[in-house]
């Protein structure tokens, strides 16, 4: 069994994912957790405090998984399907991903969220970039993209694909793109 705390996580995850940071609240969040409201503020006392506690576990299990591509991939243009392959849960699941969610309501978030999106962002795009390089060094990447341009782009398509496909076509579609993503840094 969960305790409480680890819960309520999950719960407004699914939430923020599913409806957006704005789109939820703390009477949303006790009702699907069958607690009462005021227990919430005992783990987090402001939503501020929940959504940075949410930002921080899933840049957490980002790490791991990262860690863990690295560690089953030596090849380059493998490792950045398998990062592919983490955003297609997202279109199983029906879900965005909870950065992207919480982005795209930029100014209306509080700065210290805004920053943790940021730094989430950022050191996707940089771990990207620094495989897209070793897998130019190796020859599995074509040689004359630009890492850091590419980087992004591998994001912003991921991105992309992941709100379009979850709501269009699905998995089989989201694959399709990201074998077509592949393909363009042969």
């Amino acid at each position: 069994m969960r305790d409480t705390r680890t819960e309520l996580l999950i719960q407004a995850e699914a939430l923020v994912r599913g409806r957006g940071y704005a789109g939820f609240s703390y009477a949303d969040l006790a009702a699907v957790v069958g607690i009462r409201k005021a227990s919430i503020h005992h783990h987090f006392r402001t939503k501020e405090d929940l959504g940075a506690a949410l930002v921080a576990a899933y840049e957490e299990r980002y790490d791991e998984a990262l860690a863990a591509i690295r560690a089953a991939h030596a090849d380059g243009l493998a490792r950045v399907e398998a990062y592919g392959r983490l955003y297609l849960s997202g279109v199983e699941q029906g879900l965005g991903c909870l950065c992207a969610a919480l982005a795209i309501e930029g100014e209306a978030l509080p700065e210290r969220l805004r920053r943790d999106i940021v730094r989430f962002f950022e050191r996707h795009i940089a771990w990207l970039e620094e495989v897209l390089r070793e897998g130019q060094a190796k020859g599995e990447i074509r040689a004359s993209l630009d890492p850091a341009v590419q980087a992004r782009f591998v994001v912003s398509t991921l991105e992309g694909a992941l709100l379009m496909e979850r709501l269009l076509a699905g998995p089989r579609a989201f694959e399709g793109t990201l074998r077509a993503l592949a393909e363009s840094l042969r």
